[in-house]
């Protein structure tokens, strides 16, 4: 028989905190004082004992679920209060997490996120692309009902001159409509309300595993109505990212959503390629831009003087040395520079290589500070050879082998050409691993990255470059919690005084994990993917039984921590009572880990058994 409490919820939460949240954060994590004990009284009213942190925080979040849910008192079973651990987080994700963390851009939706904090005078904007009279109309008829709204239509030619002119300006940007309701779409996590861009395709790695397979399209959707009406997939769709686009990850998600997908709506697989392809031809393959002279891939964000989303002070060391320069304050230089009334091109061309480190995603780190836009990336290329192999498999398997005058010998030709100017400029034979050109320097850049791995999840690499690959992944970047962004070797070359880097060592991020296990997969190596999966989910689970079920944006492999002490903070961390969104690609590392770990890890994870103990 089933133990069940039925508790006043006012009563139960206030001394179940006046005793145990000892430091008062509205939290019951393993810093707290208190005796880790509670008693409580079943529904017939024989009493029991709630022991340690991780049971205690549970009973304080059910408690406080159901206050939410507008009810006095709460019933809440056992088996959710002594739940195990890696369940729990999963049933969290899948029952809650997703849903917060979804928006819409509609009168309904619109409150939520509309609001932008850079804003000068604090007026809601929604800005329309001018190809799309619907939602022109749609958003005007909002504005007449809303004095706090204003509706700016876009011009027809987006330049970095007008994008600039609006960054005191600054608003949402509109994503696709279907009548009067928004196609939703699953933001990142706390502070965050736009839709980003590779952020979306691992995000849908977690829906399409949690059965979600309908907000997984509608994100599709909405990347291809940015493609269509912004000319890219966007780093986020707010204003102040109009001129730079996102890691290229739409053809895994079209295949990935339409292969899950019961209805196989060969209409929308058609649409939805066809912008893919708009994008591939348009965005990257364009001679002089993102194409370089020799056939590989570059990032390259256009746009003027500094990013405005970054935060006060974060390029004061840079513009220093500038104002220096000019015998000028800080602050003065700045709104200067900023004003365009001083131009140093110099001063420009550390904001193209900074604009395009945002493009990459990566955003910061060591590898492409002052120098992304000169380099050939292993990541952006690998990417793109997946694009060239998921078209040629989509056209042969539902299109009989040609799609809009292409076919899929077309598709495996480009794929072809790429993986050899890959081996050629990109492979190190000597060290076993891709590393970033400089096609400036004519030189690989050395740099010990999470990133240089991406190949295996491509399937790029022979079984040769695979065996090396993986016997040096593993021995430059495998730390006890997972893969570290980049290795320890790499951070003790930077020049000391200098700041840390939020995708640096000794950091570790959910996409690159995701990544690597796959392509480890790919290529057989499941003994290792396991390994790197437990110890992953091992620090997530590990620091949500010690801190009150915090799923946060980032993680310190080496420590086994959230507490990270770099730019941005950590989102995800700053909560009362219980998280309920976690972090967008956090949790869907979560889910994916746990539907690929073996049953006997599983019960090591739910022991909390360290992994340094297993492997």
């Amino acid at each position: 028989m089933k133990k069940v409490f039925k508790l006043n919820i006012q009563n139960t939460l206030s001394k179940l905190l006046l005793q145990e949240d000892t430091d008062g954060d509205k939290k019951i994590t393993k810093e707290d004082k208190g005796p880790k004990a509670f008693t409580i009284l079943d529904e017939n009213g024989n009493s029991y004992e709630v022991i340690g942190t991780y049971f205690l925080s549970n009973l304080m979040q059910e408690l406080v679920i159901q206050e939410r849910e507008g009810k006095q008192e709460a019933i809440i079973p056992l088996s959710h209060i002594e739940e195990a651990p890696s369940d729990r987080i999963s049933r969290m994700i899948k029952d809650y997490f997703w849903d917060d963390l979804t928006r819409t851009i509609d009168k309904e939706g619109l409150a939520r996120i509309v609001g932008d904090e850079k804003s000068a005078d604090q007026t809601q904007r929604v800005y329309v692309p001018t190809t799309d009279e619907k939602a022109i109309s749609y958003y005007q008829q909002l504005q007449q009902e809303s004095v706090q709204l204003e509706v700016v239509i876009l011009p027809k030619d987006i330049t970095a001159e007008y994008v600039q002119s609006i960054n005191s300006k600054p608003g949402i940007l509109s994503l696709k409509l279907v009548g009067e309701k928004g196609v939703p779409f699953v933001v990142p996590g706390g502070r965050f309300n736009e839709m980003y861009g590779w952020d979306s395709y691992f995000e849908g790695v977690g829906l399409l595993l949690d059965n979600r397979i309908d907000l997984a399209k509608a994100m599709v959707d909405n990347f291809c109505y940015q493609i269509t009406h912004y000319g890219k997939i966007l780093n986020a769709n707010r204003t102040y990212y109009l001129t730079r686009t996102q890691p290229p990850f739409l053809s895994s998600y079209i295949r990935e959503v339409y292969e899950a997908d019961s209805s196989k709506d060969k209409t929308w697989l058609a649409e939805t390629l066809s912008v893919a392809i708009k994008e591939y031809e348009t965005v990257w393959m364009v001679e002089g831009k993102r194409l370089c002279d020799n056939g590989l891939n570059r990032y390259l964000a256009e746009g003027i003087g500094i990013p405005p989303e970054t935060e006060a002070g974060h390029f004061d060391e840079v513009l220093s040395e500038f104002a220096a320069k000019y015998k000028l304050t800080v602050a003065e230089f700045e709104k200067q520079y900023a004003e365009r009334r001083l131009i140093d091109k110099d001063l420009d061309e550390y904001f193209v290589h900074d604009r395009s480190v945002r493009e990459n995603g990566h955003d910061t780190t060591w590898r492409l500070d002052n120098v992304c836009a000169d380099l050939n990336t292993v990541d952006l290329n690998a990417l793109l050879y997946k694009y060239e192999v998921d078209f040629a498999h989509l056209i042969t398997s539902y299109f009989n082998g040609e799609f809009e005058g292409k076919t899929t010998e077309y598709w495996n030709s480009q794929a072809s050409k790429r993986k050899s100017l890959m081996n050629k400029f990109l492979w190190d034979e000597d060290d076993g691993v891709y590393y970033d050109y400089n096609f400036k320097t004519k030189e690989r850049t050395g740099f010990e990255s999470a990133s240089n791995y991406f190949p295996l999840w491509s399937g790029l690499c022979d079984d040769h470059q695979a065996a090396v690959m993986v016997r040096n992944l593993l021995f430059n970047l495998k730390e006890k919690g997972g893969v570290a962004g980049t290795s320890k070797k790499m951070a003790s070359t930077i020049a000391a005084g200098k700041h840390q880097r939020q995708w640096d060592y000794p950091n570790g991020w959910a996409p690159h994990q995701m990544l690597i296990w796959k392509g480890l997969m790919q290529y057989s190596y499941h003994k290792e993917m396991q390994e790197l999966i437990y110890r992953w989910l091992w620090m997530i689970t590990r620091n949500a039984v010690d801190y009150n079920g915090t799923i946060p944006e980032k993680y310190d492999v080496v420590n086994c921590t959230h507490k990270v002490y770099a730019e941005y903070g950590n989102v995800g961390t700053d909560f009362e009572y219980i998280t309920t969104s976690g972090f967008g690609w956090m949790n869907a590392s979560y889910q994916c880990g746990l539907s690929l770990l073996s049953d006997d890890l599983k019960k090591h994870l739910d022991s909390l058994k360290d992994p340094d103990k297993l492997f």
